[in-house]
């Protein structure tokens, strides 16, 4: 089913209003000796969330070729943020997982921005409008695996796959 009108709108508003507050996030950072790029940060992220991961998994979570990771990685592996190991099952694959420091280095990093939205959340909005953002973050988060699954707008065919019980979505 192809998006009306009413939803390019909802779309858009959304975009926009994920773009602003990031922003505004980003702004928030107070740094620290080794800062994080936003790259790096999004691949401490999923690896904090996803667990060990291969560098051509976090090039697709990414939306990079996978030898655009390779000097952040290296980056992060040098600051003893991540470790390489080969794989259990597939000992020609190498998977990137996160540390201790690198835990401590996204905590760090996403504290300040944290501490202001959870702020600006309290001073500005009610208990509901925060129960529905709440909500609107879960959403958020199960609309961005999508791109996970479903096969490119200009891949042939462009069907979708089917969800779990079998309808085509």
């Amino acid at each position: 089913m192809d998006a009306d009108e009413e939803d390019l709108y909802t779309a858009e508003q959304l975009r926009w209003g994920v773009s602003r507050l990031g922003s505004r996030m980003r702004a928030e950072h107070q740094g620290s000796p080794e800062p994080l790029t936003r790259l790096s940060s999004s691949i401490l992220a999923n690896l904090k969330h996803r667990g060990p991961l291969a560098i051509s998994e976090l090039a697709a979570i990414e939306g990079v070729q996978a030898q655009s990771l390779t000097r952040v990685v290296q980056d992060l592996e040098h600051q003893g943020r991540v470790t390489r190991r080969r794989s259990s099952t597939d000992k020609r694959r190498q998977d990137i997982a996160l540390t201790e420091a690198g835990l401590r280095a996204l905590r760090d990093h996403v504290k300040d921005g944290n501490a202001w939205l959870a702020s600006a959340l309290a001073r500005t909005l009610t208990p509901a409008e925060r129960g529905l953002l709440r909500l609107a973050g879960e959403l958020m988060q199960q609309l961005a695996s999508v791109d996970l699954e479903l096969p490119h707008p200009a891949a042939p065919g462009g069907e979708r796959p089917p969800d779990e019980a079998g309808r085509t979505r």
